[in-house]
């Protein structure tokens, strides 16, 4: 075996790099062909529009890609650019914009490693002849029986296994993460040493095809009927102010809300259906369960397996927040997380990751996104008697 857990030696084996143009993957290509491998860099042309091109903290676009092909250059490898442009828009932003409009906070990230990344590139990767494709996500991978197993990189402020609980079984036998075990200071080092230009690069920020991160821009263009003023109501019933579409608000949002109050007051709701924002206390907010779709289970047996009482794991609703103590269910083919301790500001929409532990040795056992969720009692009364329904859950 040679260090990517592949039969043969690095220069018999064939690895693929799906190189976006930044430190992290051009570090990954480097080490890689340090190493021996027979290395083939791509990247991807998911878009290509006005100020995203040459902004800083973008991907994938103009200025990515030249990056890309400089490092392959530098580093004597050949590079190709395919061009996935209309793919990432019936596959990512139009399911982003969609989801929105049914009042939704949706992770495009997660699609685009489902779709695009980890299913299209990856079957051009084996079209390539190559053993195996390699990103430069801080995530770890290995052994685990006759597969693979995810688990949570050494540099916690890196960890992105949010963003990869959707990698399929099949999926993640064929990927290599070479960083999982490096923090990203060591990673800089690596790539002034190799002498390649992108090494004091930023980091990509926010979503990829949203420039200066205004979300409400695009989907008023890709859907205008998000866009459509309604009332912000209190919980209690009360009609405090108007406002211009409910896709400039998102659940647990304080500021920006629109309307004076002699309390905090937070987005606790968005009716969609009635283009209607529900806002109240933070207690309001206070959420102890959770449904999932789309379920990617990743631990060892079935999900059908889960006992009656439920599985201890630890679950995280957001990517910037710890894994915390949790049960997972799954009854007559749903599944559902109670959240031990409570969170707050919880969307459908998001993902719910699921772990063996809350450490960064911690194993991945997937996921899913949240369907819908239920507050304390007395939050869920007052929803109900102003005739607040759960957001369709989009198949997506």
């Amino acid at each position: 075996m040679n260090s990517l857990d592949l039969p043969g030696r690095p220069q018999d084996t064939r690895v693929v790099v799906a190189m976006s143009g930044g430190v992290d993957s051009s570090v990954v290509a480097g080490l890689l062909k340090r190493e021996g491998y027979d290395v083939v860099g791509v990247t991807l042309q998911l878009y290509d529009h006005g100020a995203a091109v040459h902004r800083a903290g973008s991907c994938c676009a103009g200025q990515d890609i030249d990056d890309a092909r400089r490092v392959s250059e530098t580093l004597g490898i050949p590079h190709y650019v395919l061009d996935y442009e209309e793919r990432f828009r019936k596959a990512v932003i139009d399911p982003f914009a969609e989801s929105y409009v049914h009042g939704e906070t949706p992770i495009p990230c997660v699609s685009c490693n489902q779709t695009v990344k980890f299913a299209d590139l990856l079957a051009t990767a084996k079209e390539l002849g190559a053993d195996a494709l390699a990103t430069g996500h801080y995530i770890r991978s290995r052994a685990n029986g006759a597969h693979r197993a995810l688990y949570r990189p050494l540099d916690a402020d890196r960890d992105q296994s949010y963003f990869l609980f959707a990698t399929t079984q099949a999926q993640i036998d064929y990927l290599r993460f070479p960083l999982g075990g490096l923090p990203k200071p060591a990673v800089r080092a690596i790539a002034e040493e190799m002498n390649l230009t992108v090494a004091a690069k930023h980091d990509s920020q926010d979503i990829c095809f949203v420039p200066q991160g205004k979300y409400s821009d695009i989907i008023a263009k890709l859907k205008p009927a998000a866009a459509s003023p309604g009332d912000i109501v209190h919980i209690d019933g009360r009609i405090l102010g108007r406002h211009e579409g409910i896709l400039r608000y998102t659940i647990g949002q304080r500021r920006g809300i629109g309307v004076a109050s002699g309390e905090p007051l937070y987005v606790v709701y968005l009716d969609a259906e009635r283009s209607r924002v529900i806002v109240g206390p933070r207690e309001a907010l206070e959420t102890h369960k959770i449904f999932l779709r789309n379920m990617n289970w990743l631990g060892d047996g079935e999900l059908a397996d889960i006992p009656p009482e439920g599985l201890e794991l630890f679950a995280k609703v957001r990517s910037t927040r710890p894994p915390r103590p949790a049960v997972l269910h799954h009854e007559d083919g749903t599944t559902f997380v109670e959240l031990v301790d409570g969170e707050s500001g919880v969307a459908p929409g998001q993902a719910c990751v699921l772990y063996s532990d809350e450490g960064n040795e911690a194993r991945v056992f997937g996921g899913g996104f949240i369907g819908r969720s239920e507050r304390g009692a007395e939050a869920e009364a007052m929803l109900s008697r102003l005739g607040a329904r759960a957001a369709p859950i989009s198949a997506g």
